[in-house]
C-alpha cells in the first residue's frame, strides 16, 4: 500500500460518542467498536432485531455490485465512506477478478484509516485515505488517489450507506461531483436507508444515530432515484437492497435500505 500524508491526533478519536462506522462494525460482528457504539447499535436492535441482517445484506449488495463492475471491465474503484475492514472488502472482490484492480478507500474516521492501512500494508494497488463525502472535490484531486485512479478511464465510485449521513443538498452535490468527474462507462454504486419498509419502527430506529455527529436522513425510493438523474439506472432500478440482483433466496429479507447502480453514458 502506498504511504499517504494523512495524519491525525489519536486523542481526538471521540470514543466517548458513537460513530457510524463503528456502529456498523458492531452489527457486522466486528471488534473495532466502543461502549457508546455498542449502546447505539443495541438500541437499534431493540427496536428491530433484523437491523444487523440489513447491514449484512447491504454488504452483500456492495459485493454483487463490485463484481458486476469488475466483470464489465472496470479496473478501478473509489469507495467513499468505506467503514472498517470486513470480510469481502472491495479490493478483495475486485482483485479476485483482476489482481491488478486498483482501489482507493476513503473515510473520515481515523480508526478506519489505522485498521485499513494495517490490513493493506502489502497491497500495492490499494490505499486508504482520509476523505469525506462532503468534500469529494478535494478527495478527487489528492495526488495519492490520482497515483492509482485515472479519471480518463471508467471507474466505479461507491457511495454505499453514506449519503444518509448528510443533508439533501450535500448528498446531491456529492453525486453531481462524481458525475462531472468520471469518464463515460463509469458506475455509481449507491445505497441509502429508508423508512418505507418499516414505517412504524423507523422513527425510533433512527434515534440510533442521535448521538453521532451526523444523524441519519431516511429517504424514499423516489428520493433515492433522484440521485441517479443524469445516470443510466441499471436494472432493476432502485430496489430494496436484498432484492437488487439477488444471488439466492430473498424470503424473509429486510426492507431497511434501497440500492441502485447507475452508468454514465
Amino acid at each position: 500500500m502506498q504511504q499517504t500524508g494523512d495524519e491525525f491526533d489519536l486523542t481526538k478519536l471521540q470514543t466517548d460518542r458513537p460513530h457510524p462506522a463503528r456502529i456498523y462494525d458492531y452489527w457486522l460482528g466486528g471488534k473495532d467498536n466502543f461502549p457508546p457504539d455498542r449502546a447505539a447499535a443495541e438500541h437499534a436492535i431493540s427496536v428491530s432485531a433484523d437491523i444487523p441482517a440489513a447491514a449484512r445484506e447491504n454488504r452483500a449488495f456492495l459485493q454483487r455490485a463490485v463484481r458486476l463492475a469488475a466483470r464489465s471491465g472496470i479496473r478501478q474503484f473509489v469507495d467513499v465512506g468505506a467503514g472498517l475492514p470486513s470480510a469481502g472488502n472491495v479490493h478483495q472482490v475486485a482483485q479476485e477478478i483482476d489482481p491488478q484492480a486498483r482501489v482507493v478507500y476513503a473515510d473520515n474516521d481515523p480508526i478506519v484509516l489505522t485498521h485499513g492501512r494495517a490490513l493493506l500494508a502489502e497491497n500495492r494497488t490499494t490505499t486508504v485515505l482520509r476523505g469525506d463525502v462532503r468534500e469529494l472535490d478535494r478527495l478527487f484531486e489528492r495526488p495519492e488517489l490520482l497515483d492509482l485512479i485515472d479519471f480518463e478511464q471508467p471507474v466505479a465510485v461507491l457511495l454505499v450507506a453514506v449519503l444518509h449521513f448528510v443533508a439533501d443538498e450535500q448528498a446531491h452535490k456529492a453525486v453531481r461531483q462524481v458525475l462531472d468527474r468520471v469518464a463515460p462507462g463509469s458506475l455509481l454504486l449507491l445505497s441509502n436507508s429508508t423508512h418505507e419498509g418499516n414505517p412504524e419502527r423507523a422513527a425510533e430506529a433512527a434515534k440510533t444515530w442521535d448521538k453521532t455527529e451526523t444523524g441519519i436522513r431516511l429517504r424514499t425510493r423516489a428520493e433515492v432515484a433522484e440521485f441517479f438523474d443524469g445516470w443510466e439506472l441499471l436494472e432493476p432500478g432502485v430496489e430494496f437492497v436484498p432484492l437488487w440482483r439477488p444471488e439466492g433466496p430473498t424470503e424473509g429479507s429486510t426492507r431497511w435500505m434501497y440500492a441502485g447502480v447507475g452508468r454514465k453514458a
